[in-house]
């Protein structure tokens, strides 16, 4: 009850800042830019809190505590973008003055074709990202409450949709600024307590050092809740290879396969790993029976293969055929997880689990860096300052505002592989930051677990909202007030507005339902992906060469975005089991495209914009003054004005 409160709290804080702030959201330009007024201070808090969304404040400790330190690459990654926006982005895209990014895009070069396959891109970024801030919710609300994961994501969409329906770009960002140190405070402060009563985190690592063959183990019988085929692949369940294992079903229970967690290499013996399930499995399981699940040794033509002289071992892996509970006895290896050398080093189990480790990293972080300065949602805010030396100042500040964060979410992660390992087997990592101060019990495990709960709430509300705005701001704006009807009055266009924001609320709801399997921090890196591989290239090459055109714009943005898009579609397919994808390389590089996204949208932009260079816009070197310009000299003029007077 007391983490309910704490995040009706913060609920109704938030909806209360955004009741205050419509009052002064009257015009066209507050909703879609605040008015063009709005301080570093506010703003660097503001970007930071809507940028902080449920990937950062849960997914990223769910991920290290799943991955392990394989998975930093997405902190870094996720700060480090903004150096990029700093040097090249920030000062030139507010100076340029517009309401959308879609915007930049046909005042760039004069075509309003080209808006429309930007506006496209808007959406395709902004759903991908809405999905894991549904998650999250689902996740939150179900640990904290019990409830269904469905009726986490209906109730926290539906008040957020609420909330930026009413006020806008400056509605949410008196309301992003506050969530921001919610947020801050509430995964720092929970970490000093849970340091004091699990121990410090330099301890923990240490401990993890010593024995590099350590696996977690849990210290009293423990019940482990598995989901059904319909939740694949998380109904899959891989046991430790170091020892036996003893659990006891307590539902009558239906095992649908049993493989090996080890993936034979080429040669190696393929293994029966049914016969290391004592008694034998056959059809429906009873309740109360007690299964030991035994070590497989590998072997080559019927000879143990050796490592370091000794034999290398596997483990059967269960899927489930439908939900079920289990008790796992006392001093046994927890499932679904890996030895301390692989959590603590790099390339783990993230970044090798198809086999390219090093492709796969770097593919990581081009995505992370290059996305981060390809976020609508995020560079649109931008054009809230008032000048383009307040944006690049802006962008300072956020870089410190969330390094000071990131600084935190190793520590979560550390602490519950050691302290609440039961979350492997759950596959529930990603609830971590709620799990774990609960697992103190009494009145301050509920106090700090409802901190972190309003943390998480704050994360998801303060991102889904950005996303919404900016979603919004594309279908009112972009698409209705410059396509479907040019002469709306800013009335319609705000009606307009809050239209949109209902229809996608709505929408994010359902997606939200499809990517319960899916890790957060996972879904947040397609999205990061996707704005790499068409949106970074755009702003980066559009503000800084001239010889761009429409043409070389187009087919790189429509070449990179499009084919990371279903590259990204084709792995989460087969990751659903619904088609197969058997080549490692192939797999590695739909899960991650940016290694080839990123270069093949560049040199399309390039050699496009060569052949067809007589289409570069007659003010190029005008627009090319109007981006980088101090504003001084005057050149700089917001674009909407332009285009408002050209009508």
């Amino acid at each position: 009850m007391i983490p309910l409160l704490f995040v009706i709290l913060v609920t109704v804080a938030t909806v209360v800042l955004g009741i205050v702030a419509t009052k002064r959201a009257q015009s066209a330009s507050d909703f879609f830019v605040a008015g063009r007024q709005v301080s570093v201070g506010m703003n660097a808090s503001a970007i930071s809190g809507e940028y902080l969304s449920a990937a950062s404040f849960m997914g990223v400790a769910g991920l290290i505590l799943k991955n392990g330190y394989d998975a930093l690459w997405y902190p870094v990654g996720y700060a480090a973008g903004y150096l990029l926006l700093l040097l090249f982005i920030a000062g030139p895209l507010r100076r340029f003055g517009a309401y959308t990014i879609p915007d930049f895009a046909e005042g760039r070069f004069d075509s309003p074709l080209f808006r429309k396959i930007a506006v496209s891109f808007v959406l395709f970024i902004g759903f991908f990202y809405t999905m894991p801030q549904m998650k999250g919710a689902g996740v939150t609300m179900g640990t904290i409450m019990n409830w269904p994961y469905w009726v986490g994501i209906v109730v926290v969409g539906s008040v957020i949709t609420f909330n930026v329906a009413l006020g806008g770009m400056k509605g949410i960002t008196f309301v992003q600024a506050f969530q921001y140190w919610v947020k801050l405070f509430a995964i720092s402060v929970p970490v000093f307590v849970l340091m004091a009563v699990y121990g410090g985190y330099n301890a923990k690592l240490s401990a993890s050092t010593l024995e590099p063959k350590g696996i977690p183990k849990v210290t009293k019988d423990t019940t482990l809740k598995f989901v059904g085929k319909d939740k694949a692949p998380a109904n899959a369940v891989s046991f430790s290879a170091a020892s036996e294992t003893t659990i006891t079903f307590t539902k009558e229970t239906e095992i649908d396969k049993i493989s090996t967690a080890r993936k034979p290499e080429a040669g190696e013996d393929k293994l029966d790993a049914s016969l290391a399930v004592l008694p034998k499995v056959e059809g429906p399981i009873p309740a109360g029976t007690t299964v030991t699940i035994l070590p497989l040794i590998v072997t080559k033509g019927g000879v143990p293969v050796l490592k370091d002289g000794k034999p290398v071992k596997t483990a059967p892996k269960l899927e489930f055929a439908k939900p079920t509970e289990a008790v796992l006895a006392a001093g046994s290896f927890v499932p679904n997880t890996q030895n301390n050398a692989k959590w603590g080093l790099p390339f783990g189990t993230l970044t090798s689990k198809h086999g390219f480790p090093l492709l796969y990293t770097y593919s990581l972080i081009i995505a992370l860096i290059c996305g981060t300065a390809g976020l609508p949602h995020i560079l649109v805010r931008f054009y809230t300052n008032p000048d383009g030396r307040s944006a690049k100042a802006t962008t300072f500040w956020v870089m410190v505002l969330i390094g000071a964060f990131y600084f935190f979410t190793p520590i979560w992660g550390a602490l519950g592989r050691t302290d609440l390992p039961s979350l492997y087997a759950n596959n529930k990592t990603d609830a971590v930051v709620i799990a774990l101060p609960k697992a103190i019990g009494g009145v301050w495990g509920d106090i700090l677990s409802g901190i972190t709960s309003a943390g998480a709430f704050a994360a998801f509300m303060s991102t889904f909202s950005g996303l919404l705005v900016s979603m919004s701001g594309a279908l009112a704006h972009d698409i209705y007030g410059k396509i479907l009807k040019p002469k709306a009055t800013p009335d319609e266009r705000i009606k307009m507005f809050k239209i949109a924001a209902v229809i996608f609320g709505v929408i994010a709801m359902g997606l939200g339902l499809l990517v319960e399997t899916f890790d957060i921090a996972m879904l947040v890196g397609w999205a990061f992906a996707i704005a790499a591989a068409s949106y970074f290239p755009l702003l980066l090459l559009g503000a800084w060469w001239r010889g761009l055109t429409m043409p070389g714009a187009a087919a790189g943005m429509l070449g990179g975005g499009l084919c990371s898009l279903f590259a990204i579609i084709a792995f989460m397919l087969s990751d659903k089991k619904i088609i197969t994808i058997d080549d490692p390389l192939v797999k590695s590089l739909c899960e991650q495209p940016a290694i080839w996204g990123v270069p093949l949208s560049m040199l399309l932009m390039f050699f496009v914009s060569k052949a067809t260079a007589s289409q570069i816009p007659a003010d190029a070197d005008v627009k090319m003054l109007r981006l980088h310009a101090p504003e001084e000299l005057g050149h700089s003029r917001d674009y909407i004005e332009d285009s408002a007077g050209a009508h």
